[in-house]
């Protein structure tokens, strides 16, 4: 499952990968906004995902706000959320395979629609690389034993 989530300043392409993924048959779930409101905010949206992001293993989140950065932070407030700022389709697909990531985390107001959309479909199609290096770093970074 997929859970999604924007404010204002990210919802245009919020509804854009919704779109995208729910034409790739993919399970979605659109956490909100569901309407464009320019009164928002985005922690209405973080936690919602989130919640669906922990309760299963395979579950992705995307997160969108007006620059990533608002929602990536609010998103690795909580345990186990690995949230990462994503510009690029190479910034996707480390973030999968060095920081097993499982929140994307995207500007809608600085990644253009073609990038977002590949990054997204990178980001859900890359695996954690099984290099002992990076399954230690990342223990270490999540404060795991």
């Amino acid at each position: 499952m997929i859970y999604l989530g924007s404010d204002h300043g990210g919802f245009a392409l919020k509804e854009t990968i919704r779109q995208h993924l729910e034409k790739q048959g993919l399970a979605v779930t659109d956490c909100g906004n569901t309407v464009y409101d320019d009164a928002d905010d985005f922690t209405s949206f973080v936690t919602p995902v989130v919640q669906g992001v922990l309760s299963q293993p395979d579950n992705r989140g995307i997160l969108v706000c007006g620059t990533g950065i608002g929602v990536s932070i609010a998103a690795n407030h909580h345990v186990g959320i690995r949230a990462a700022l994503v510009h690029s389709v190479d910034y996707a697909r480390l973030a999968r395979q060095h920081n097993n990531a499982n929140v994307l985390c995207l500007g809608g107001r600085f990644v253009e629609e073609h990038v977002a959309l590949a990054a997204v479909d990178t980001f859900l199609q890359t695996e954690m690389d099984t290099n002992p290096k990076y399954q230690r770093r990342m223990a270490l970074a999540c404060g795991e034993k």
